[in-house]
């Protein structure tokens, strides 16, 4: 299910497109200001963002320019303003598509439908050509060799990416530190086996919010690691 996010001060508004679209099940948040709607759409996966121009704190011309940086889906940006240097303003700093209020909801939905085929359809391509796993914020290219979390790059030594991409291809398997370190590093446990819990603390340093309830690779204590999908 696409995920959407909505980022209008005109809660009545906001609601009337999020029960459109929710007709046609998408899942769909909002944000009523453009700061909490910026936090969110760095912060959190969604497949396209509908962006109101004249919002409070961050204006939707700001909020598209940053989501821009370190995001590739759809952004549509909705304004009761006709004038085209607003249009060609929003597009410039990359917005996909540019509403004018008022709007019919079948409109909306319409174009929203038509950009994320369209996105659809260009992931599918660059998924065949590049082999990339994508488990909520974390985005592993592994022809690449190249992680990515919510939208920022992070750098992994050749080991880090190895021990990462296993897990994150093996999810939900529990792996013991000799299995890993077989796995790994190619050789039979009889070496220091230490040396993955020191890969696995690195790579948690530079993926994990938070260090103390990691939300990606799980200790189970006693047995080993597991990457919880």
């Amino acid at each position: 299910m696409s995920r959407i996010l909505i980022v209008e001060d005109e809660e009545s508004i906001a609601e009337l497109e999020k029960d459109y679209l929710e007709l046609s099940n998408f899942e769909v948040e909002i944000a009523t200001d453009g700061k909490s709607g910026l936090e969110r759409a760095l912060a959190e996966d969604f497949d396209l963002f509908i962006l109101d121009i004249m919002l409070p704190e961050i204006d939707g011309f700001e909020l598209c320019s940053r989501i821009r940086e370190v995001k590739d889906a759809p952004i549509l940006m909705v304004s009761a303003r006709k004038d085209d240097i607003d249009k060609i303003r929003g597009l410039g700093l990359g917005a996909d598509d540019y509403i004018t209020k008022p709007f019919s909801p079948s409109e909306l939905l319409a174009r929203v439908k038509a950009h994320l085929g369209r996105y659809d359809r260009l992931i599918g391509r660059q998924a065949r050509q590049n082999e990339i796993l994508q488990i909520r914020g974390l985005k592993i290219d592994s022809t690449a060799r190249r992680v990515w979390v919510n939208g920022e790059e992070k750098t992994l030594t050749n080991k880090e990416f190895d021990l990462l991409h296993f897990l994150a291809s093996n999810p939900n398997h529990v792996y013991t530190k000799e299995e890993l370190f077989r796995n790994i590093w190619g050789m039979e446990s009889v070496g220091d086996v230490a040396t993955v819990t020191v890969h696995i603390k690195k790579i948690r340093e530079k993926i994990e919010l938070n260090l103390s309830k990691p939300q990606y690779i799980e200790t189970i204590w006693g047995v080993g690691y597991r990457f919880r999908m």
